[in-house]
């Protein structure tokens, strides 16, 4: 059964919202007062219904529940007598302007052991010691990075005009770094404007942005499985409905991408095209015309993050080029290849989305990204430094997986795929071996491992692990993986 009204008894707008009653409650009260109850409070808890919103008029949900009018007033009456909504003569019930629990992140999914949270191992890559090996950790350690160009940047920094390191930036962030990333998308062969380009604070704060604009929640959004785990903790923050296509070697399953978006209608798809998080993969030109095509009949946007972009020796199919930035948004920042201490992002988009997320930048963070950040960036990129670090690097990354594949492969780890690019390997462990079990064993020797479940939204990764190939060259660490690999029996 479900409740259905229209929000502009809530907001004033036209959008549908739905209270959904699950049928396993159904009359576990014993009447279908408790019904009414239960569905409200569930909406309650899981912040669908926040403070001060209105509740549906009497005879409307009455009328989509199917229960008399006097059972809705004698359920509204209870609820107003818990404190939980209050009624306001002549105009309605409201939810209590202090009833809306704080929402915690990791009540909104079943808690799992942490050894498998994203959050926790967000937190200790993040939190722990440089001296501790983070084999599971997402980015470049300080030595492979182009230390040496972002110094002279900073020192240029400290003789520019005083604006920079006194102002907010703009809203739309540096014109400088704007029209040499217009370049950079040409690369791609991506036609855009200035107008349709806009700076954000990180890659994460630009997918952020773009939820925020086009999410409500309870909206169905569509991710790989696996996929970059911090877009799941990105989501539950947006009390978005997690859904989940099965990713290959060249993409997505089409064929289930195509059923899930007829049977979840899913707002948005987050996803890799380059090198894909974790797994490595890069997109085939059959699956990307294939995926759009999809997109376009089920009125899906896809946001495109194309952070390690950068890292393929040749460049692979872009969905943002194919459909011209029409229903794909382009993401990226530098935090991979330049530095994750200066951050900026960058979203590409229709020049209309780009004008509302300007907006929502303003309202959210008062200005664009850091002006002493932009600029920085903006001096590395326009010096003619970043294409020989990135050369090097790419040459450097071909060796260290190359050895680091060789080395697992003698503990029994072998690659799912060997990338054509980037820092990770997508690893199956040997005879079934349960990763997280693995994870949990390493991280009491103080390393921090990265499970397959951490990037599975069904849970179907157990015998799989990310390793990042820049982060194991310190022999502790490989000592710690004999170890905890022993310690656990094969299935």
């Amino acid at each position: 059964m479900t409740i259905q009204y229209n929000s502009a008894e809530l907001y004033g707008c036209g959008r549908q919202y739905t209270l959904d009653i699950d049928a396993r409650t159904k009359g576990r009260g014993g009447t279908r007062t408790i019904d009414v109850m239960s569905a409200i409070r569930a909406k309650i808890a899981g912040r669908a219904l926040s403070a001060g919103d209105r509740l549906p008029s009497i005879r409307s949900l009455a009328a989509t529940m199917v229960v008399s009018p006097s059972t809705v007033v004698e359920a509204y009456d209870r609820l107003a007598a818990e404190g939980l909504i209050r009624a306001r003569r002549g105009s309605g019930f409201y939810v209590s302007p202090t009833v809306t629990p704080p929402l915690a992140l990791t009540e909104v999914e079943p808690r799992r052991d942490r050894a498998v949270d994203p959050f926790w191992v967000s937190r200790q890559s993040l939190d722990t010691d440089a001296a501790v090996p983070k084999p599971g950790c997402g980015w470049l350690p300080p030595e492979w990075m182009p230390e040496a160009a972002l110094r002279r940047a900073t020192r240029a920094l400290a003789r520019t005009d005083a604006s920079v390191l006194t102002n907010y930036g703009s809203t739309s962030g540096s014109l400088a770094l704007r029209r040499l990333l217009l370049a950079h998308l040409a690369e791609d062969q991506i036609e855009a404007s200035i107008g349709q380009l806009m700076l954000t604070g990180s890659g994460t704060q630009a997918t952020d942005l773009i939820c925020r604009f086009l999410l409500r929640p309870g909206d169905a959004v569509l991710v790989d499985d696996p996929c970059y785990f911090n877009f799941r903790a990105l989501l539950r923050a947006h009390q978005a409905k997690i859904v989940s296509v099965p990713y290959t070697s060249s993409g997505p399953d089409v064929t289930r991408f195509e059923q899930v978006l007829a049977a979840e209608r899913p707002r948005l798809y987050i996803t890799n095209s380059a090198l894909h998080n974790p797994t490595g993969a890069t997109l085939s030109l059959q699956t990307a015309h294939r995926l759009l095509t999809a997109a376009a009949a089920h009125d899906l946007t896809i946001i495109e993050d194309d952070i390690f972009g950068d890292f393929e020796p040749e460049r692979s199919p872009r969905l943002a080029a194919l459909d011209g930035l029409n229903c794909v948004i382009r993401i990226g920042s530098f935090s991979k290849t330049l530095s994750a201490s200066v951050r900026c992002g960058y979203i590409a988009a229709r020049a209309d989305w780009v004008d509302h997320l300007v907006d929502l930048q303003v309202a959210t963070s008062f200005g664009g990204p850091s002006p002493v950040a932009t600029d920085i960036i903006a001096r590395v990129l326009a010096g003619g430094s970043y294409r020989k670090h990135m050369d090097e690097l790419r040459q450097k990354l071909t060796r260290t997986r190359r050895d680091v594949a060789r080395k697992l492969g003698a503990l029994g780890i072998e690659p799912w795929l060997m990338p054509r690019g980037g820092f990770f390997l997508w690893c199956r462990l040997a005879d079934g071996q349960d990763a997280t079990a693995v994870a949990r064993a390493a991280l009491e020797e103080d390393v921090v491992l990265a499970p397959g479940n951490v990037f599975s939204v069904s849970q179907t990764a157990s015998n799989l692990m990310r390793f990042n190939v820049a982060h194991m060259s310190d022999p502790r660490m490989w000592d710690v993986l004999r170890r905890a690999l022993k310690a656990q029996p094969n299935r």
